[in-house]
């Protein structure tokens, strides 16, 4: 990703640095580039089809599948049924342990899970009819993150990165934070290498605690800048002589990035920085909401720098079994960070132009699994957005009186994406990139834009 962790050993001898065989400077083959017609890599960013609600993206993305019955999914005729006969041989009914009330103007039902979301019940949308194709943790979660669960394709943020370029070129456009898992669900695929989303750190470290390798620069700096100008003049003289090559544009932006990385991505990275009562906003003051608490802290921090895509991991929400303490733990960890984003972001007025969602890849049965448990429902699940245009203070979607299934206005996720792209001003349709002999999209042949989550 970086020319400070792909460091060429070879450069250390001063006389590579004298051969000058290649015979252009990378300022001289860039002009010449540019007279022939090729383009300078990362400049074929389609851009925005229609004006933009919003300009990028905060995914939380929860590891595991989120019961929607016991979190955005009030259900009165569950409680009704509470151990009477389930729809599957053996099963019975089990209702939320907990109560949902209306907050906010707007009315929403939310758990009591979420004393703190609550307060910004006026400027979420609960979506309560998604639906996805497998109820198997590996293929939803592939399938939630790139649109497809068969085949190896670009994930959501690499579509974003390419649809809408990016707006700080020191800092990658697309991060993931905690992730886990497949690396295709931050992977490019066969778009250029520049659109791969950039992993800090994973599901078993702090992210506060995380470092990037080999961020500061081994050498000195003039060194340096010598060095990369002699690998990007061999790399433009590559180019030139064959422009389609997209591993060469890909290398020469992000060695380029590296090296502004060097004195910007610290920066960005310290979340020690930030005042006491910001830490306090996001929980980071407390044991039990300082790990997501710091990861929501250092999303806001890189979407002010101009990161298009931050993703945000959580993990542990696969709840067969202990459903009253698990679930507990797992609401109490993000309800703080997650009241302290939006919070945050309204009071920066950063809100308004930055999408903020939250979903995992499916939701679990509204019938008990062993005596403490529940199973995996992918016909029905929830999720909520903020921000970025959405229809706030709408709850939107039916599964039904129990939630088994998606009955009303059910949202695959094939659509769900297409609402994304379009909040950020793109065409789902339109935004293609061309691949073994066709146009491929994230959509791919499907896909309709859901108006009503559009505000």
């Amino acid at each position: 990703m970086t020319l400070c962790q792909n460091r060429v050993s070879l450069l250390s001898r001063r006389s590579v640095l004298q051969n000058t065989a290649c015979g252009f400077g990378w300022l001289a083959l860039s002009a010449l580039l540019s007279k022939q017609g090729v383009a300078s890599p990362g400049s074929k960013s389609p851009g925005a089809h229609f004006p933009a609600k919003a300009k990028r993206v905060i995914f939380m993305y929860m590891r595991g599948g989120p019961s929607h019955v016991d979190t955005f999914d009030y259900k009165p005729e569950l409680e009704k049924a509470d151990g009477q006969t389930g729809p599957r041989p053996g099963s019975k009914w089990m209702k939320s342990p907990w109560k949902f009330e209306k907050r906010g103007q707007s009315g929403l039902w939310i758990s009591e899970l979420f004393p703190e979301l609550s307060k910004t019940a006026d400027d979420l949308l609960i979506v309560n009819s998604m639906q996805t194709d497998i109820p198997a943790h590996a293929q939803a979660t592939i399938r939630m993150h790139t649109g497809t669960s068969q085949f190896v394709r670009p994930s959501v943020g690499s579509w974003v990165l390419y649809g809408l370029g990016a707006e700080n070129e020191s800092l990658p456009g697309f991060i993931s934070i905690g992730a886990s898992g497949s690396a295709q669900n931050y992977g490019n695929a066969f778009l250029p290498a520049y659109y791969q989303g950039m992993r800090l750190g994973n599901g078993n470290r702090e992210v506060d605690e995380t470092q990037v390798a080999n961020l500061a620069p081994l050498v000195g700096s003039e060194r340096q800048r010598r060095e990369l100008d002699f690998i990007q003049g061999m790399n433009q003289k590559k180019l030139l002589n064959d422009p389609g090559d997209q591993e060469i544009e890909g290398v020469i932006r992000s060695y380029e990035m590296a090296y502004r990385m060097q004195s910007e991505l610290p920066t960005v990275l310290d979340i020690k920085s930030e005042s006491e009562q910001t830490k306090e906003l996001y929980g980071l003051d407390r044991k039990d909401t300082k790990s997501f608490g710091s990861k929501c802290l250092m999303a806001r921090r890189m979407i002010e720098a101009g990161v298009r895509f931050v993703e945000v991991s959580q993990g542990s929400w696969d709840h067969h079994a202990s459903l009253n303490q698990k679930l507990t733990e797992n609401c109490n960890a993000i309800d703080r960070p997650m009241y302290g984003l939006i919070t945050d972001l309204k009071q920066r007025g950063l809100l308004d132009e930055t999408l903020i969602v939250w979903a995992g890849e499916f939701g679990r049965t509204p019938y008990a699994q062993g005596r403490d448990g529940r199973d995996h429902n992918h016909k029905a699940f929830s999720l909520w957005m903020a921000g970025g245009g959405i229809a706030a203070g709408k709850q939107y979607g039916r599964s039904g009186d129990f939630g088994v299934e998606a009955t009303e206005n059910p949202v695959p996720v094939v659509d769900f994406h297409a609402t994304l792209l379009a909040l950020l001003g793109l065409d789902h349709q339109q935004l293609t990139y061309p691949y073994a002999g066709r146009d491929f999209r994230l959509t791919d042949t499907k896909g309709q834009v859901i108006r009503e989550l559009i505000g």
